[in-house]
């Protein structure tokens, strides 16, 4: 297209080098011209598609906030080939809602990726993600769901993503193999995080001003926050995003990525887990039991190997685990003792690495054990059958479908501590869901009879599967309540370390005292966080109980943050007057 039309590109270049060229600006050209004389090509366009195409690269270049494209210092990720450019995405109609108000996307030959923010003071994680080509459609999902946690912790939500372009050839060698990927991944982390800084703000200790990247001409005011944290893929990178801030003499210094070796680490302090099961506490509490004193049966994502499945099994020496899968295996324990499978399940925490198969066998219930997720088929005992409730005539399933009875188990509680999207709404479909790798083994919500689901995890199910798991009788919260204690540590520990360095710089704090003192807070952050978890959690209580009553209110409240707030209907999921419909508890708010 820019090819048939050369005019129009070189009109576009001009533009963008009118804009952002930071040379004097007597010898800078004139950027109203240039926008002038791409609307004159782009009106003597003939055809519809063609005017629109040109039209939205247009509106592109005049939506970009600043680049370093023209960077030429020795120390920018410029000069490692390394584009980023930041737009302001409201102002670009072809990008689906919801709309950032900040993006940045970061492009070279080795990696590529987007940070998304919906404000100027907003928290969220950095992932690996392995989608190639729609990892910023993975990006916007997930920080649709960080936006929401952020609302009862800070003010907006952020989240960011990249890609690694050129992964290292396999050698046969799994070890070695595994080295030359993280290896990669990191160098891409840190070309990524580096785009990222070229186009930030910094601050003087000194004076508390605001000092522009070099070299970046600005259209945008002051933006100095920028803060990133752990995601899938990065659980251990914050240390080196950090190293990358220090080079740039970037004001947060290791606050701008939380959980590093100087801060809170989450796994250690299990925040993340003990946030999720004050939300399991109430649900059960709410149907007349109480998971610290009452045995119950569970089944779960995830393996005792990770922070919030493994934190999270050990939150009750009442569980009674019968079944949990991860990626690798499918460990069944039809008739568990809770006290003894709760020591086991200690054990393997405790181990520096651990999966499913390290699970002692002699303490698995007759007609358990552990398999493979690589097996064609499993053997499923007359034990699995009555515990899954999978029909008397099976004798084998494969692990697909045996995955499937574990999600669709007869349990007291569904505990998500895994990565993936497991569960959906009928009304929809598999790409609907835009989880491809667990697409063989999702269920619908309606199928689900778990009485509870409790989720560490992010997006495990779908927004209408839900509401079609509440509608059933089921008891659920949103992901973004459940899993919120993690952002709210890291938020604690970001203005904690602010707070910290500013005494340290007024020299009212020695800096050799600075770690002692974070570490001191460590019990004091997680009370507060928890008593966050708690309150929401009655909070919610609180109106679900209420929400029969209130249904016409809360039918008004929609309407009015649709007309007057700009709340998407369709994306936030927001079901319309007509179909609010039912009884006391069948609606839940």
């Amino acid at each position: 297209m820019l090819n048939e039309h050369a005019s129009t590109a070189r009109s576009l270049v001009t533009l963008f080098e009118a804009m952002f060229d930071p040379r004097p600006a007597g010898s800078r050209r004139d950027a109203q011209a240039a926008a002038a004389a791409v609307a004159a090509d782009i009106d003597a366009v003939v055809g519809l598609d063609t005017d629109r195409i040109l039209r939205a690269f247009a509106s592109l270049v005049q939506a970009t906030l600043r680049t370093n494209y023209f960077v030429t210092r020795e120390s920018s990720a410029r000069s490692r080939n390394v584009l980023a450019v930041k737009l302001d995405a409201q102002l670009v109609d072809e990008l689906p809602l919801p709309r950032p108000k900040f993006e940045i996307f970061v492009y070279s030959p080795r990696v590529e990726g987007v940070h998304l923010r919906f404000g100027p003071v907003a928290r969220g994680g950095l992932r690996w993600s392995d989608r190639r080509d729609d990892f910023r459609t993975e990006i916007l999902g997930l920080v649709k769901a960080q936006a929401v946690k952020n609302a009862v912790i800070v003010p907006v939500g952020a989240k960011g993503g990249f890609v690694v372009k050129r992964p290292p050839l396999p050698t046969g060698d799994a070890a070695a193999d595994r080295d030359a990927t993280r290896a990669e991944g990191v160098a891409c982390y840190q070309l990524f995080i580096s785009g990222l800084l070229d186009v930030t703000d910094n601050v003087d200790h000194a004076t508390g001003k605001v000092s522009p990247p070099p070299e970046v001409v600005r259209r945008d005011g002051d933006d100095a926050y920028l803060v990133v944290a752990a995601d899938k893929g990065t659980a251990t990178f914050s240390d080196i995003a950090n190293d990358v801030a220090k080079s740039y003499g970037f004001w947060l210094g290791d606050a701008f990525a939380s959980g590093g070796s100087v801060g809170y680490d989450h796994k250690a302090m299990g925040i993340t887990a003990r946030g999720a099961w004050e939300a399991v506490k109430r649900h059960f509490r709410e149907i007349g039991v109480d998971t610290q004193t009452e045995d119950f049966t569970v089944v779960g994502v995830g393996d005792m190997s990770g922070d919030v499945f493994g934190n999270g099994m050990l939150l009750s020496k009442h569980i009674r685990l019968v079944a949990a899968f991860d990626h690798r295996h499918i460990f069944l324990d039809p008739d568990p003792d809770a006290a003894a499978s709760w020591e086991e399940r200690r054990r393997m925490f405790e181990l520096p690495r651990s999966s499913w198969d390290d699970y002692d066998r002699s303490l698995i219930s007759e007609g358990g054990g552990v398999y493979s997720r690589e097996q064609k088929a499993i053997p499923i005992s007359p034990q699995v059958r009555a515990a899954l409730g999978i029909d008397t005539d099976v004798t084998e399933m494969s692990p697909p479908n045996l995955i499937r009875a574990i999600l669709q188990a007869p349990v007291d509680l569904l505990f998500n501590g895994g990565i993936g999207t497991y569960i959906k709404a009928e009304s929809e479909s598999d790409s609907d869901v835009g989880d491809r790798a667990n697409d063989p083994v999702r269920v619908n919500a309606n199928q689900v009879r778990a009485k509870v689901i409790g989720e560490g995890g992010n997006l495990g199910v779908t927004a209408l599967g839900r509401v079609e798991f509440d509608l059933s009788g089921g008891r659920i919260n949103t992901d973004a309540m459940d899993n919120s204690a993690g952002v709210d540590c890291s938020d604690h520990e970001v203005n904690i370390k602010i707070l910290i360095d500013s005494l340290v710089t007024a020299g009212k704090v020695k800096a050799d005292e600075r770690k002692q003192l974070l570490e001191s807070m460590t019990d004091e952050v997680a009370r507060l966080v928890l008593t966050d978890n708690e309150d929401q959690n009655d909070l919610m209580g609180t109106s679900r109980a209420n929400a029969a009553s209130l249904l016409p209110v809360h039918a008004d409240q929609i309407r009015h943050l649709v007309a007057e707030r700009g709340i998407n209907r369709e994306w936030r999921r927001c079901r319309r007057r007509k179909r609010l419909r039912g009884g006391p508890r069948r609606v839940s708010g």
